[in-house]
């Protein structure tokens, strides 16, 4: 049924702990899913009952942890689909890297577990869709993990772009500076016996085990990761498009960067200028990621620049905004005002209610397919046309080939979900 603002889910989730608190697996427990695991055990209706990542060292060393720490003794899992298939877990907080979080978040909601899902929240365009069929046929409740969202001061800060803070807003600019090393050369190698490298590669290509990968670097190898603006860069696109009141996908891209400094395993580049236009809202945006040496602009180097008739806002990361006005730029509003992402899932669990979530799956959807339209273009290294109503490009079956990728069975993103 439809609830004033939202969606009211008529089906709950799995049987509710004895406790009444909602029962929490963490999925990849590495980088983002420390923040998880940190965030779920300080909420006071949450239990953290599950750990599983396909690496058994740093599993173990994380529960080890946990154990000392909270006194009880935490289940491990190396293979993720032993969770799912678990009647002791509610809730699955995804922070694998980005290849396995769309299939990961369906296996889920067909599992009847809501989700919390780490950005980006696909790693190709079709997938993030099938992600929201996903949500919407099993009633789940999937929360995307950009926090922002959930920030006090920038819930405000769109809701004054919407009044006319800075007159009529034309154009939002995102920025990713940051200081990007380089990772240098590793060669290929048998995977180490601790590591299910099956399952860590899931529904990529299969590929011989390197370092270059595991851990983190393989955010700058396409088939894992999806660059610097599909990294960092998704908190900036999602409030580029939140900031705009846009709730579609653009009609014109084009995108363009490379390598410059560093000779390295680096597939992804390092130094990228993305143009999103929607002519029909007579609205753009911007996007520029860049690494190393770099200044910041306006004092923002993560964050966004919205650009209207009688100023512009600054949102300086994830928490903070302010207003210039005119052409002397006087101060105008500005406020430093933090939130609770994982609290709010939460409260959408509970309630079953879409309206209460503040990271809803189709803004998911929306700002991860951002990242990858430009990254297409990148790589295609030419200008885009695109049908935001169809999600596909325009006569262009090469461009339309890289909305998707093959799968490597059983790790298949299926057609109906």
């Amino acid at each position: 049924m439809i609830s004033a603002g939202g969606v009211t889910m008529s089906v709950m989730g799995a049987k509710a702990a004895p406790s009444d608190r909602i029962r929490v697996a963490v999925l990849g427990v590495n980088g983002r899913g420390q923040d998880h695991i940190r965030g779920f055990l300080g909420q006071p209706d949450a239990e953290l009952v599950m750990l599983c990542d396909p690496d058994r060292q740093l599993l173990e060393k994380r529960a080890a942890a946990l154990q000392e720490k909270t006194g009880r003794k935490i289940q491990i899992e190396q293979d993720l689909r032993r969770v799912f298939d678990s009647k002791d877990v509610d809730v699955v907080s995804i922070a694998t890297p980005n290849h396995w979080h769309a299939l990961a978040t369906i296996w889920a909601c067909q599992a009847g577990k809501d989700v919390y899902v780490e950005k980006p929240a696909s790693h190709n365009v079709w997938e993030g869709r099938k992600m929201v069929e996903a949500a919407h046929k099993h009633k789940r409740i999937v929360q995307h993990g950009v926090q922002l969202r959930s920030s006090e001061a920038l819930r405000e800060a769109v809701g004054l772009l919407g009044q006319g803070v800075i007159g009529k807003v034309y154009m939002s600019r995102g920025l990713v500076f940051r200081w990007r090393a380089s990772i240098g050369k590793k060669t290929r190698e048998a995977a180490p016996d601790y590591l299910d490298w099956n399952i860590w590669q899931g529904p990529a290509e299969e590929r011989q085990f390197s370092r270059r990968y595991v851990h983190y670097n393989w955010h700058w190898h396409w088939d894992y990761g999806n660059g610097d603006v599909g990294n960092q860069g998704i908190h900036e696109t999602d409030m580029c498009l939140w900031g705009l009141g846009l709730e579609k996908l653009p009609s014109k891209i084009t995108s363009m960067g490379g390598k410059f400094l560093f000779d390295d395993d680096k597939e992804t580049p390092e130094v990228q200028t993305s143009t999103y236009l929607f002519p029909a809202e007579n609205k753009m945006i911007q996007f520029e990621v860049r690494h190393w040496c770099t200044n910041e602009e306006h004092g923002v180097g993560v964050g966004n620049i919205f650009y209207g008739s009688d100023g512009y806002m600054l949102i300086r990361g994830y928490d903070t905004y302010e207003v210039y006005l005119g052409q002397k730029r006087e101060k105008g509003p500005a406020r430093k005002a933090g939130g609770d992402h994982y609290a709010n899932f939460l409260k959408a669990v509970r309630s079953r209610n879409t309206a209460d979530q503040h990271g809803p799956v189709e803004s998911a959807h929306l700002s991860s397919a951002l990242a990858h339209l430009g990254n297409i273009s990148f790589r295609l290294g030419r200008q885009l046309e695109f049908d935001p109503a169809r999600e596909r490009f325009t006569g262009d079956a090469q461009a339309n080939d890289m909305l998707t990728r093959n799968y490597r069975a059983p790790f298949v993103v299926p057609e109906k979900v």
